[in-house]
C-alpha cells in the first residue's frame, strides 16, 4: 500500500535539505509518510501538478527555485500572504484535488525574531542586502512587523518597485547595495529601545559565490546580523559579525522554520521542535 507523501520540487533540487529536515521529523514522530525530492524543470512544472492533483497520497510539495513565482497561475488558490508576496513556497492539495498555494518563508524568516518581536521598541530598521527573490518574503514580513526598510541591490530601481508592491506604507530607503561595501564613519545615535537587524537576503557568501561585501561600521552597535545562506551555515558575514561582538542567526534557522510550517499543512501534526537541536547537528554534518 502506497504511503502518503510530499516532496520538494525545483530545478536543481540534489541540494536541497528538505528530506532530511521532513524526514527527520517523520521518523521521530513514528508516521508512516515519506517525504522525496523530485527534479521539476520549467517545462515540466505544468504535467507535474496535474499528474499529482490526480494522486489520492501526495500531500503536496516544498517549492524551490525557479518556480516560486511561476507556479502561481498553475493553482486554484492562493492564501492571502502567498498572494501579497507574490510567491509560492508550498502547495498543499486539498480533499477534493485543489490545489493551495502558501508562502511558509515569511513564518520561517520571523520565527527566530519572535523573542525581539515580542518587546515594544522605539523604532525598528533592517538593511535587507538583495532584492531578488527570496527577499520578497523578507520585506513583506518585516514591513508587517513595523520596520522602515533599507533594501539595497545593484539595481535601486527595482528596489525601489519592490518596496512600492510589498511595502508601500512608510518611509523606505533603497540605496545602492555596492553604498555598503566601503567603511563609514556615520556616528550612530542611541540604539537603546530600537531594533535593528542586518539581513543577507542575497546568494552571496554561499559556496561557489563570492562573499557579500558589507563592511560592519554599517551595522548599528547592537544589531542583529541575519545571513539566510545555508551552505556554508557560518558565512563570511557572520563570521564578520561575530567577531565585531553582534548577535547572529544563520540561514538554518529560517529554513527549519519554513519547513516546520509546511510540515504541518502536509501531515495534519506539528513537528517535533524540542528536538531542534539534533536536527541542526544532522543538517551540519
Amino acid at each position: 500500500m502506497t504511503r502518503p507523501y510530499a516532496e520538494v520540487i525545483g530545478d536543481p533540487i540534489t541540494q536541497s535539505k528538505s528530506p532530511l529536515i521532513h524526514g527527520f521529523w517523520l521518523d521521530r514522530l513514528g508516521l508512516e509518510a515519506d517525504y522525496r525530492a523530485e527534479h521539476v524543470s520549467a517545462d515540466q512544472l505544468s504535467g507535474y501538478l496535474e499528474a499529482r492533483r490526480a494522486d489520492l497520497h501526495w500531500r503536496g510539495c516544498n517549492v524551490t527555485m525557479p518556480h516560486k513565482q511561476a507556479i502561481i497561475p498553475l493553482l486554484d488558490q492562493l492564501h492571502p500572504l502567498a498572494k501579497k508576496v507574490g510567491a509560492v513556497n508550498t502547495v498543499v492539495r486539498g480533499d477534493n484535488g485543489t490545489l493551495t498555494g502558501f508562502n511558509t518563508d515569511v513564518g520561517g524568516f520571523l520565527e527566530p525574531l519572535q523573542q525581539e518581536l515580542a518587546q515594544p521598541h522605539l523604532f525598528r530598521m533592517a538593511r535587507i542586502l538583495g532584492n531578488g527573490g527570496a527577499a520578497r518574503a523578507i520585506i513583506a514580513g518585516l514591513a508587517h512587523q513595523g520596520f522602515t526598510l533599507v533594501l539595497a541591490g545593484r539595481d535601486p530601481d527595482k528596489a525601489a518597485r519592490l518596496i512600492a508592491d510589498l511595502a508601500s506604507d512608510g518611509e523606505h530607503h533603497t540605496p545602492p547595495l555596492s553604498h555598503f561595501a566601503e567603511p563609514t564613519d556615520f556616528a550612530f545615535d542611541d540604539r537603546e529601545g530600537i531594533l535593528d537587524l542586518v539581513v543577507n537576503a542575497s546568494p552571496l557568501g554561499m559556496t561557489g559565490q563570492p562573499p557579500l561585501a558589507f563592511d560592519m561600521s554599517h551595522a548599528p552597535p547592537g544589531a542583529i546580523v541575519y545571513d539566510i545562506v545555508t551552505h556554508p551555515v557560518q558565512t563570511p558575514l557572520l563570521a564578520a559579525a561575530e567577531a565585531a561582538g553582534h548577535p547572529t542567526i544563520d540561514g538554518l534557522a529560517m529554513l527549519v522554520g519554513q519547513a516546520a510550517e509546511a510540515f504541518e499543512k502536509f501531515f495534519g501534526i506539528a513537528p517535533p521542535r524540542d528536538e531542534d537541536d539534533a536536527l541542526r547537528e544532522r543538517l551540519m554534518a
